[in-house]
């Protein structure tokens, strides 16, 4: 029986495991791929208080070596199900079933879809979620990055640093994402925004070879020849296997306040799958304080 169960090993759940360690309480992280979560693939991170440029991948790293220092055990299993059980939880893997007295929700978010024909099927063939990741196999070629918020930019900015040609496009005529990035795009010569604009559709053979692009305003179909699309228009909380215990709102983000009490007495939230005004870095590692203070409380009361 653990003290507190942390599901996910992203920012938030990390954060938590150190507040919950300090607090010297017993804590198990589970994490279903690896620690660090969607900052990991972050070039450089520039908004967060004390270092000015520090890349996703030595953040986590870092956040992830001090919560092990601090004693919090790490298991790489994905939780499917929590059980209300005796008094406490039982957090069932495909391993095994894990027993809390309180449990945290650090699940973030996963990428969100298009939603075309083929582009399941193109993933690896000319499709990719994280520009970080794949940006490198098109040095010199053509690409296009879809979304308006800042992974968006921030991919763009990445590409055109290696593409030979980058189209950001956009279903608004301007962005969700800060203005600093779209002002350093426009500096960039071998970037074209295309604004008030979906992809409709992907051409392809074996690889993607092409997009159509529709106008919103006057319905015109262009077809942009390329070989990558980024997509980046947003995420989708990772929520709905604890859907039975907990309260979501009507986009599956957990129904939690600045405390991060969820519905449920004993289970509480901290990161991006949290319904808030404001997910980054920086709000992550204060839900997961916040997450663990509050666990922590709830134990004593116990």
């Amino acid at each position: 029986m653990y003290d507190i169960i942390v599901i996910g090993a992203g920012p938030a759940g990390m954060t938590a495991a150190i507040y919950a360690r300090r607090a010297a309480r017993s804590v198990l992280v589970l994490e279903a791929v690896s620690y660090g979560g969607q900052i990991l693939n972050t070039p450089d991170i520039e908004n967060y208080p004390v270092e000015a440029h520090i890349s996703g991948f030595d953040f986590s790293t870092k956040v992830y070596e001090q919560a092990k220092g601090l004693g919090a055990e790490f298991a790489f299993e994905k939780a499917v199900e929590i059980r209300e059980e005796d008094g406490g939880y039982t957090v069932v893997t495909p391993k095994n079933a894990h027993r809390a007295k309180a449990v945290i929700l650090a699940t973030g978010s996963e990428n969100r879809k298009l939603g075309l024909e083929d582009e399941d099927r193109l993933v690896g063939k000319g499709i990719s979620y994280c520009a970080t990741c794949d940006g490198n196999f098109y040095r010199n070629k053509v690409v296009a990055v879809v979304g308006g918020g800042n992974t968006a930019l921030e991919d763009a900015l990445y590409l055109a640093d290696l593409a030979r040609q980058v189209y950001l496009i956009h279903r608004r005529d301007s962005f969700r994402g800060e203005e600093t990035n779209v002002a350093r795009l426009k500096e960039k010569g071998n970037v074209e925004f295309v604004y008030n604009a979906n992809v409709t559709k992907l051409i392809s053979e074996k690889r993607l070879k092409a997009i159509e692009v529709t106008d919103k305003l006057d319905g015109s179909v262009r077809t942009i020849e390329l070989n990558g699309l980024f997509i980046a228009v947003g995420r989708v909380p990772e929520n709905q296997n604890f859907a039975n215990l907990i309260e979501l709102d009507e986009a599956g983000y957990v129904r939690a306040g600045e405390d991060c009490h969820t519905s449920a007495a004993g289970i509480f939230v901290a990161g991006d799958n949290r319904a808030k005004a404001l997910r980054q870095l920086v709000t992550a590692t204060a839900d997961g304080a916040m997450a663990a203070t509050e666990a922590v409380k709830y134990i004593n009361s116990l």
